[in-house]
């Protein structure tokens, strides 16, 4: 067999795969449940900010855009928003996130807004000086008295 022929049966077998994993359920399930309470926030900038950065993946307000739908960027999608609940969620908030006193310190390491997250959603890329305006304001609403 010549490499062309070869070429085509792997493309071939390669969308044949792509066809397959999209019959596995995991990841076709986008459910935003209710918005229980939000943290005291100091300020509307602040929100903003947390909106434009954070809240896809750190609350239940996830916009689920169409590539969400397919996999594999849908169990991505889906593992990142649920980690991203359990450990910080502001549509939850009974006092505390369990993360809630590192997340000034994420954001001005700049482990938040994860980067491989900004090249899909450019609002989210936060200038150094919004960075440091997120890190303050997330420290103050979260961490009100330490």
């Amino acid at each position: 067999m010549t490499w062309r022929k070869w070429l085509l049966w792997i493309a071939a077998g390669l969308f044949g795969v792509f066809l397959a994993i999209q019959l596995i359920p995991y990841g076709h399930d986008h459910e935003n449940p209710p918005v229980v309470a939000e943290p005291t926030w100091d300020s509307a900038a602040t929100r903003a900010l947390a909106v434009r950065a954070c809240f896809d993946c750190h609350s239940n307000e996830t916009k689920w855009p169409w590539y969400t739908n397919v996999a594999p960027v849908s169990w991505l999608s889906v593992r990142d928003v649920e980690e991203g609940r359990n450990s910080l969620n502001f549509s939850d908030w009974s006092g505390a996130g369990r993360h809630a006193d590192e997340a000034a310190e994420v954001v001005l390491e700049g482990e938040m807004p994860p980067v491989y997250y900004t090249w899909m959603h450019s609002s989210a890329r936060l200038t150094d000086a919004e960075l440091q305006q997120l890190a303050a304001g997330l420290d103050a609403s979260l961490n009100p008295g330490g």
